[in-house]
């Protein structure tokens, strides 16, 4: 990949308008967009252009600019992190993969930021709710078992009110809600096994069907395999049982 991106980089520099270009190598329409270009865009634009870009109604040049603010976020961290929660809500899935993207490069360079920034994300609408899962929930992000921890309590923030719904469970955001979730706490908790155990017992013993399908498919991840074994799950007491023994 950074072969190719490397590639896109060097022949944007050489051109004075992009979209013809970016348009005719976006892989569009098809089932997936030239993310190669995506990261190129992104590295190489400047400022007014991922601005223009991200507020286009072309869904790769809205795409491409999207993910490009997460490089210029921490220079203009208000004006940024408003309009990325605002695209967060897109109707166009892949301008809010743009957003996850942009995250989870403003988590490269300053987790702190970016977890700061979760927690109010975190009582959000359900897109809102799903951008912050898929801009924490990446590998690469969760190298510190403090940051983790501080990670696995936003999932569990936003698990509780995906628990607590009463209307909108057919709607799309809580669907793509639910699908973040669905493979979001496996990647936290391999990277804090221990941290996220009860959590996971916890929700394990859940009812609700939502949250029982967020932990089955969690727990069919590969990366869940050590864990798995693990975890102890005790069924929830009946409701009005007393807890003395008889």
């Amino acid at each position: 990949m950074a072969g190719r991106v490397e590639g896109y980089r060097t022949e944007l520099r050489e051109l004075e308008d992009w979209e013809p270009y970016l348009k005719k190598h976006s892989g569009l329409p098809g089932p997936r967009a030239n993310l190669e270009l995506v990261a190129a865009v992104a590295e190489e634009a400047d400022a007014d252009r991922l601005w223009r870009y991200s507020a286009s109604e072309d869904e790769f040049l809205a795409l491409c600019g999207t993910a490009g603010l997460g490089r210029i976020a921490l220079l203009e961290p208000d004006t940024v992190m408003k309009w990325l929660r605002e695209l967060a809500s897109d109707p166009r899935w892949r301008v809010r993969e743009g957003v996850a993207i942009a995250l989870q490069r403003i988590g490269r360079e300053n987790m702190a930021t970016l977890l700061s920034e979760m927690k109010t994300w975190a009582d959000g609408d359900v897109y809102v709710q799903r951008a912050a899962v898929a801009g924490l929930c990446e590998p690469a992000l969760l190298q510190s078992n403090a940051e983790t921890v501080e990670v696995l309590a936003i999932l569990d923030h936003i698990t509780r009110s995906l628990a607590a719904a009463s209307i909108g469970r057919g709607d799309d955001g809580f669907r793509v809600l639910r699908q973040a979730l669905g493979y979001g706490w496996s990647v936290a908790a391999a990277a804090a096994p221990a941290n996220a155990t009860p959590y996971l017992e916890k929700w394990l013993r859940s009812t609700d069907k939502d949250v029982m399908w967020v932990m089955k498919s969690n727990l069919a991840k590969n990366r869940m395999a050590g864990l798995r074994e693990k975890l102890t799950v005790r069924p929830a007491p009946a409701r009005g049982s007393g807890s003395r023994a008889k």
